[in-house]
């Protein structure tokens, strides 16, 4: 196994990424990305259906009081 230097951890911040290491940092947040919109589409769904039941409920009620 290779030691590291002090010099070559202190230029690591500073270096530029590899092609592949900018692909999976890329690849990560395009996961992270699409599982948010995902959660927001559950979410959006879940109210559209809270509000169809209650239509219907409130139209149920109105039948009755008529």
């Amino acid at each position: 196994m290779r030691k590291v230097t002090l010099m070559e951890m202190l230029k690591e911040p500073f270096r530029k990424p590899s092609p592949l290491e900018v692909i999976a940092t890329e690849l990560a947040d395009a996961h992270l990305s699409k599982l948010e919109a995902e959660t927001a589409c559950e979410y959006a769904q879940s109210i559209v259906d809270y509000n169809i039941n209650r239509i219907k409920r409130l139209n149920e009620r109105v039948e009755e009081y008529k």
